[in-house]
């Protein structure tokens, strides 16, 4: 876990603002370290408030050695090119934050450790995130289905449409509630911004079930356990839902949703079927025709950061008009309507 004490520099050249830097833009908004700033050269001297539906004034800095002289103490990868691999380009970077003395945080596929390790002075760290911190664990059982609590998975029309932001709204309305709830982080970012979680997407697929299996069955003393969601059904080439919900079998679900996509936002010839047919897809694999968990979409959360006020509002209407559920977009608006939502423990 990132101490929290740690001035953190975020490295997002050329994409702040933009899809691959989602993992800067969620240490922003949740992290708990101290940002001195975003690397991006090509956007120097502004802040994120510029770049971003944020509400922050950490700058945006040229390279390196301005975050150095800001106090940086650790350099975290906040965006990933498609396929989540280190760009040789960023190499000489690297090794140059390594010898100023900086540690770094690593999201993406490719091990650095064994690559920077042996420059690493007493310290100084390398935390390759999609690394599976434990022994696979045996294949899932279904032993989550006997736990009391509310298993809540957040499922998606798509990839990258919100879902841990969803996720981590709704665990921090339900802890407002004075719900003992648990976030249970399954990617890069969400567990940067935790310090705990499963990199479900660098495990092999014959044990991705347990490990998610695992890890819920661990937070089991937790009335509610909110699972990050990865992946959609709807994307063919996603196989990231399928273990989330045979792992945690899950009994509660919330659709997370881009207002107004009417078809995969990097494949149009897919299109998104209306939202109450996407959710009866998602309750009849969880069920398995009758052999496994029930689980029922509790809520919509809705992404609306490409509209204005009046056009979200309209949106989530619309939306809790089609599907006969509460619907927000939980960043604009908060959770409090998804959690209100959310059947606690025993109540399930």
């Amino acid at each position: 876990m990132l101490d929290p004490t740690l001035p953190i520099a975020l490295y997002a050249e050329a994409t702040m603002g933009l899809i691959n830097a989602k993992m800067a833009e969620g240490i922003l908004r949740y992290g708990r370290n101290p940002v001195v700033g975003v690397i991006d050269s090509t956007q120097s001297g502004k802040t994120v408030r510029d770049l971003c539906p944020l509400d922050s004034d950490v700058p945006i800095l040229g390279g390196l050695d301005d975050a150095i002289a800001r106090g940086a103490q650790v350099l975290v990868l906040g965006t990933a090119p498609s396929g989540g691999r280190v760009p040789p380009e960023w190499m000489d970077m690297l090794r140059a934050a390594i010898a100023a003395g900086l540690s770094v945080v690593n999201g993406m596929h490719d091990r650095l450790e064994p690559v920077l390790g042996g420059a690493l002075a007493p310290g100084q760290f390398v935390w390759d995130i999609r690394v599976p911190q434990a022994d696979a664990p045996p294949i899932a059982m279904a032993r989550a289905a006997a736990l009391p609590n509310t298993r809540v998975l957040m499922v998606g029309t798509d990839m990258a449409v919100g879902k841990m932001t969803a996720g981590l709204e709704l665990h921090r309305s339900l802890r407002a509630r004075g719900v003992d709830a648990a976030f249970l982080a399954t990617g890069q970012t969400g567990i940067a911004i935790t310090g705990d979680g499963i990199p479900l997407d660098a495990i092999r697929v014959d044990h991705a079930a347990g490990y998610v299996e695992r890890m819920v069955l661990e937070a089991a003393a937790h009335p509610v356990a909110v699972i990050e969601g990865q992946g959609s059904l709807l994307h063919p080439g996603s196989t990231a839902t399928l273990p989330l919900m045979r792992g945690s079998c899950c009994n509660a679900m919330v659709l997370c949703h881009r207002a107004g996509m009417g078809t995969l936002d990097t494949l149009d010839h897919v299109r998104v079927p209306p939202l109450r047919d996407v959710i009866a897809l998602n309750e009849a694999v969880a069920v398995a025709a009758g052999a496994l968990t029930p689980a029922r979409v509790v809520g919509i959360a809705l992404n609306t950061a490409r509209l204005s006020d009046a056009d979200a509002r309209a949106a989530i209407d619309v939306a809790a008009v089609e599907t006969g559920l509460p619907v927000t977009d939980p960043v604009r608006f908060g959770a409090d309507v998804l959690a209100a939502a959310i059947p606690v423990g025993t109540d399930t």
